[in-house]
């Protein structure tokens, strides 16, 4: 059984209770070196054999859950698997080879980052939409997916693997149709001990990174529902009425 687990956004203690058991169980765990905190291996057995996936290509890794089919392994990805862990070619080869996986969700990095700087995405009257996108870099977006396009709704954005590209993509989020004095931030290594959070402009992107030393391994947050205006939610509002409580006059 193969056990595709999301490790949390960094800190160690922000895997699922189910995630981390499945890591005391494993005979065999495969984990994104690059990503994942390496503090979660501590909780291996002693007798667990311990792969880093960073050096491997993915009939590597195949390879590897194929010669131990009889033994539980885990494949540790960073956040939740389903954002970014390239699992369905992983779960396609599975599937060809008749070996059985099921998928155990993590803490995505973007709620890390949320979290960090205090941020509700989903504000009334701001935005009740998010959207989560990457800039075309060595891998490319479908042409639909641009960052002019996804812009132009005004939702709040959450954007991943592109803190290397923030003057390219400060640029497009304005052709887009976010103003220059839009509110970002920069969230670097969410909830990591080295974690970095820096409260900034779409215009003010690439400075502001580069003032703080950051060109990799963090979300960029933009959208109005980082300012200070907004609406009272529903939800709490005594003169609002729903199955659990009548309005108050």
């Amino acid at each position: 059984m193969v056990h595709f687990v999301g490790a949390g956004p960094g800190a160690a203690d922000l895997i699922t209770v189910r995630g981390r058991n499945l890591l005391e169980k494993a005979d065999i765990i495969i984990y994104a070196g690059s990503l994942v905190n390496k503090e979660l291996l501590c909780c291996a057995r002693k007798d667990c054999e311990i792969y880093d996936s960073s050096g491997m290509t993915l009939e590597e890794v195949i390879g590897v859950i194929a010669e131990n089919a009889d033994k539980e392994t885990v494949r540790l990805h960073t956040g939740d698997p389903s954002i970014y862990g390239a699992i369905r070619e992983q779960i396609d080869a599975l599937d060809r080879l008749g070996i059985k996986y099921d998928v155990c969700p993590g803490v995505s990095s973007m709620f890390g980052a949320s979290a960090a700087i205090g941020a509700e995405y989903t504000l009334p009257g701001v935005s009740q939409s998010v959207i989560i996108t990457r800039m075309a870099g060595r891998t490319p977006v479908p042409e639909r997916e641009s960052i002019e396009l996804l812009s132009s709704h005004g939702a709040s954005m959450v954007i991943f693997l592109s803190a290397g590209m923030l003057e390219e993509l400060s640029a497009r989020l304005i052709s887009g149709g976010y103003r220059k004095d839009s509110p970002a931030a920069i969230v670097y290594k969410a909830t990591w001990d080295d974690e970095k959070t820096v409260m900034t402009t779409v215009g003010d992107l690439a400075a502001d990174a580069a003032e703080q030393g950051i060109n990799r391994t963090a979300l960029v947050l933009v959208g109005d529902f980082l300012g200070r205006d907004y609406e009272r939610s529903k939800l709490y509002d005594p003169g609002f009425s729903h199955g659990y409580r009548r309005e108050q006059k």
